[in-house]
């Protein structure tokens, strides 16, 4: 059953995936201020989804940049078959991809003994928040790849079903059941929290 606030929800992220994919198309066709609204438009959500593949918070911003750089170097390619949100979405998982290659293939050394202890220290404490983001975040963690996939991006971001099928490769029924599991296991481990 869908609550009134899960349909507002979805009813907003339909329009605003209307707007934006008008923006992409307009922008395709050297709109300069379509350009603008759609990057304005987008970039918390192509932020918030690189966070989550993310692993290094210090590259978040340099991923979302690249990541809208890659889009408009290949808007005269989007169509619109899908929204421009998951289009960017998609361009935003190949970007972290390729940073983890290129990690990979040119490992970064440190002059700090312990540099583990270094970022530790070097981390904000004492926010409003801090310590939940902290807990959301292991948790989102400790679930299987797939399930935490599913749930950042019908859960977190908002995306329709079919579109984070589409995105991950996956049959909808598929990301359905993911995304269900994995907030299961969250409600769980949040209430074996609340009780200790």
């Amino acid at each position: 059953m869908i609550t009134p606030a899960l349909r507002s929800t979805h009813c907003r992220h339909a329009a605003q995936d209307e707007s934006t994919t008008a923006w992409a198309l307009a922008a395709r066709g050297g709109d300069t201020v379509a350009v603008d609204h759609l990057v304005r438009a987008l970039h918390r959500d192509v932020r918030r989804y690189v966070a989550h593949l993310c692993a290094d918070p210090q590259a978040v911003d340099d991923l979302a940049q690249d990541t809208f750089l890659r889009a408009l170097g290949s808007l005269h390619r989007f169509e619109g078959r899908f929204s421009a949100r998951t289009w960017l979405l998609a361009i935003a998982r190949r970007a972290v991809t390729d940073s983890y290659r290129y990690a990979a293939a040119r490992p970064r050394l440190s002059d700090v003994p312990d540099w583990q202890l270094a970022v530790e220290k070097a981390q904000p404490r004492g926010l409003p928040g801090f310590d939940d983001g902290i807990a959301l975040l292991d948790l989102l963690a400790a679930l299987p790849e797939e399930r935490r996939q599913a749930f950042v991006l019908t859960q977190l971001l908002g995306l329709p079903y079919a579109e984070a099928a589409e995105l991950t490769n996956c049959p909808v029924g598929t990301v359905r059941s993911r995304a269900a599991r994995a907030r299961e296991t969250l409600l769980n481990q949040l209430d074996e929290h609340a009780r200790t």
